[in-house]
């Protein structure tokens, strides 16, 4: 027969859990998010409370709580759900079984407010400044991608659609301003084409996949692998331009930057020389004729280097997958930049623990 559940039962039941291993448990040992509360406190302006009644949520709290939604890439209310069910998560929050948790309204308006002050790229820099300064410098150079995030799709007419690239608003839309409010003016329809391939001797065109939504472009650092850059546009942007609007980061130990052929063109060329950066980007096959062997032979030899980022990706877009789940450009790149926070921190964890291993094992064979 199962008793009443004690609070000595729920303390045995989150040691169990942390000798298990708790990964909310190494972020918050390793990361201490009480670095961000000035910049919250700063760029979040409060409404209300100067009034009167009863204070508002911390500041701190409801961040962390964003970013255990963007962690398992939930919706607000299943991230408050999960919340109120799972332990560990309380825990990680500061909270016990019983306390007061903020709803989706208010979690939703702590966000609006973050991102109206564009305070999610001071937050990010904040984290960057703090990595570095635990040791974790920009090393080895730089290694620049980007990749399609894929958002709810719109159904437009051919007429909406030719009026968005054009840079204008729908008419009809105007007229309505609550049907006006679901449509995401910022997201882009683009494709991709798959490789080719040979069948019975003859060349197969790759198939041609429509994708919908955002593009996230980033710089990563070779040395830790750790996202220094990140540019957010519509997923029809070019890659190759995104390099001049500062994707590339000043601070690095190294002065090579890697990237695919799609940032391979004179203007870079030009950008990076003019930087004091040395290019190792791909390059390009000659029109209509055979890739030379030495430059198959480079690009090869570069790729071994610049694939690294392929794994920051894959990292970002794993478990569920990574969507973006709100309207508009400045909402994009705020879950963007949520993202490559959360990436970063575990990034953190993971190189902090393999630091002890190696410094537990070296002293160990010393004794």
């Amino acid at each position: 027969m199962t008793g009443q559940l004690r609070f000595f039962d729920l303390e045995r039941w989150l040691e169990e859990y942390s000798a298990e291993g708790d990964p909310l448990e190494a972020y918050s040992r390793e990361v201490d998010f009480e670095i961000l509360r000035k910049d919250l406190e700063r760029l979040v302006v409060h409404s209300g409370t100067e009034k009167g009644g009863r204070p508002g949520y911390d500041v701190v709290l409801k961040f962390k709580i964003l970013f255990l939604q963007s962690l398992y890439n939930l919706s607000l209310h299943e991230t408050r759900h999960q919340l109120r069910d799972r332990l560990s998560w309380l825990r990680f929050c500061g909270l016990t079984v019983g306390d007061s948790l903020p709803d989706e309204n208010t979690l939703w308006d702590f966000r609006e407010a973050l991102i109206k002050s564009g305070a999610f790229d001071e937050l990010f820099a904040r984290l960057d400044e703090e990595i570095t300064r635990r040791g974790y410098l920009a090393m080895g150079g730089q290694i620049v991608d980007a990749s399609i995030i894929p958002a709810p799709k719109q159904h437009n007419t051919e007429a909406e659609k030719q009026a968005l690239k054009e840079g204008r608003i729908p008419e009809e839309w105007l007229k309505h301003p609550k049907k006006l409010a679901q449509k995401d003016l910022d997201a882009r329809w683009t494709v991709k084409q798959k490789p080719g391939r040979t069948v019975d001797g003859r060349k197969v065109p790759g198939l041609v996949i429509p994708y919908y939504g955002f593009k996230a472009h980033l710089a990563s650092d070779v040395a830790h692998g750790m996202i220094r850059r990140k540019i957010t546009t519509d997923a029809a942007a070019a890659d190759g331009p995104v390099l001049r609007q500062g994707l590339v980061l000043a601070r690095n130990t190294c002065a090579k930057i890697w990237g695919d052929k799609a940032y391979r063109s004179e203007e870079n060329e030009a950008y990076l020389e003019a930087h004091g950066k040395v290019s190792e980007i791909h390059r390009r096959k000659p029109l209509g004729k055979p890739m030379p062997k030495h430059i198959s032979r480079g690009n090869k030899r570069k790729s071994k280097i610049r694939s690294a980022i392929e794994h920051v990706f894959a990292a970002i877009k794993s478990g569920p997958g990574f969507t973006i789940r709100t309207i508009g450009l400045a909402r994009a790149d705020a879950a963007i930049t949520l993202k490559c926070m959360c990436y970063n921190i575990k990034r953190f964890v993971y190189l902090e623990e393999q630091r002890i291993r190696k410094e537990a094992a070296l002293a160990a064979s010393s004794a």
